[in-house]
């Protein structure tokens, strides 16, 4: 029996077992292996973009944006509109059938846009190199979801459901548990917080099933027992997504149902709402700007560095250049970050927006 074959069985295990008291223990064990089976599946057939398959592009920029969606809703278009490529459109599916990137330049920012093949149902399984696709997805700052006006929710319902399978948590933070292997006294349980979504046997069946007898564990979250699995995997990716709903003008501005998640109506042919996709692009990748100064001269505030939020002042040094880190000696701060101005500092610094950064090499 296959990977997925065994996947598909505890699925229909699950669905069939009915939940209480009784089956917690046995759900948690079978929820825990499916995990187990699905980052086998992942790992041997990891997306490695090889030379000349399409998806061997390089980051560039200050950031990456991957543009997802079922084929054929507008992903070429819209990437012509806010970026200075040319992807090749058509009325049929299946046009863009490799990773065509292109640059936003805005607000100072240079930002990598990535233009990646149609996903469809099974993607995370490999169907329509569906593990390549989502493989670049895992490694960019953020994703823009792009569904069709005439069917929004069920193509959401569908990309959700094949991140999800890939390891991807769309604008999700990481659940607050942390889990301790000790040599003895068995499994310790204690929490800062209420928790309504998991039993202790839950905890202690997914936790045997990771060969973890002897432990404590800390829950500062109120987390299902899924999101103990994603911890205990550590392979999961947290990234921030927008979702677009392209076409709007064929259907006269009016989505016929409720849409379940905040969206930006666009129409990436006519040009509509491009720009302010574009400023909620630049907003969501979370830029601050830094200012770079030499000895004795002063900051240089005409051009800045963008940098995410959270950069150190080791990311200033490998935007600089490539040596500066093995050059380091220290760096003398001015601005928010720091107690007072001038004050010196080490690689791991993390700077806040607008301060004024000195490199002193050795």
């Amino acid at each position: 029996m296959g990977i997925q074959d065994r996947i598909r069985e505890l699925e229909d295990e699950i669905r069939r077992t009915q939940y209480n008291k009784a089956t917690e223990f046995h759900i948690g064990r079978l929820k825990a292996r499916i995990a187990k089976l699905k980052r086998e599946l992942i790992s041997s057939h990891r997306a490695k973009a090889g030379r000349g398959s399409g998806f061997d592009v390089k980051k560039s920029g200050d950031a990456t944006v991957a543009i997802i969606g079922l084929p054929s809703v507008g992903k070429s278009t819209l990437l012509t509109k806010i970026t200075n490529a040319e992807s090749k459109a058509a009325a049929y599916a299946f046009t863009t059938l490799k990773c065509i990137p292109g640059i936003l330049e805005f607000n100072g920012a240079k930002i990598q846009i990535l233009d990646l093949p149609g996903i469809i149902e099974g993607a995370k399984d490999g169907k329509g190199r569906g593990r390549e696709v989502i493989g670049v997805a895992r490694s960019s700052d953020l994703l823009l979801i792009i569904l069709d006006a005439t069917n929004p929710k069920r193509e959401y319902e569908t990309i959700m459901r094949e991140l999800y399978g890939f390891g991807i948590r769309v604008n999700a933070k990481p659940p607050d548990i942390h889990v301790k292997k000790t040599s003895r006294g068995g499994i310790t349980i204690s929490s800062t917080v209420k928790l309504t979504r998991i039993s202790e046997r839950e905890i202690n069946a997914v936790l045997g099933e990771y060969g973890i007898y002897n432990a404590d564990v800390v829950f500062r979250s109120d987390s299902t027992v899924d999101e103990l699995i994603d911890v205990l995997e550590g392979n999961r990716v947290y990234i921030p997504a927008i979702i677009v709903v392209n076409k709007i003008d064929l259907v006269e501005g009016r989505i016929d149902e409720e849409l379940p998640f905040d969206y930006l109506p666009i129409s990436a042919d006519r040009g509509f709402n491009t720009e302010t996709l574009k400023e909620m692009i630049y907003k969501k990748l979370n830029f601050i700007k830094i200012y770079t100064k030499r000895w004795r001269e002063k900051a240089d505030l005409e051009e800045p560095l963008i940098v995410r939020n959270g950069a150190t002042v080791s990311t200033v040094c490998e935007k600089l250049h490539r040596d500066l880190k093995s050059n380091f000696k220290y760096a003398l701060v001015w601005g928010e970050s720091v107690r007072y101005n001038g004050q010196r500092v080490g690689l791991d610094h993390v700077l806040a927006d607008k301060d004024v950064v000195q490199i002193v090499k050795k």
